[in-house]
């Protein structure tokens, strides 16, 4: 009970110092969807990876390589904005919170 609770500690404290780090979303020139997801995953490589996994796949927080089958676009953005169990919340925010909530929601 004690190594994961420190575990959890642990990977909340790298969330939030990569939260820190993390890069402004860039807009790109093209606006097409291609785009738009690949700044989706860009994003989701700086402030969700640490803990979801480089290719969705979980770690300390969920798999997400199927998370659109079970959550709508805005019921992801809301989970985002506002966290869920160990997950805070507001780790992404403004268009980047849009683009990553409309692109988790293509994974089924």
């Amino acid at each position: 009970m004690k190594n994961k609770l420190i575990k959890m500690l642990v990977g909340i404290g790298l969330v939030m110092g990569l939260a820190a780090c993390g890069g402004g979303g860039e807009d790109t020139a093209s606006g097409g969807t291609d785009s738009a997801h690949a700044d989706a995953e860009k994003i989701y490589n700086q402030k969700c990876s640490s803990c979801h996994g480089d290719n969705l796949k979980g770690g300390m927080g969920p798999e997400l390589t199927a998370v659109g089958a079970n959550y709508s676009q805005d019921e992801i953005a809301d989970i985002i904005q506002n966290g869920q169990g160990a997950m805070p919340a507001g780790l992404i925010s403004g268009d980047d919170l849009d683009k990553v909530a409309e692109w988790l929601a293509t994974k089924k």
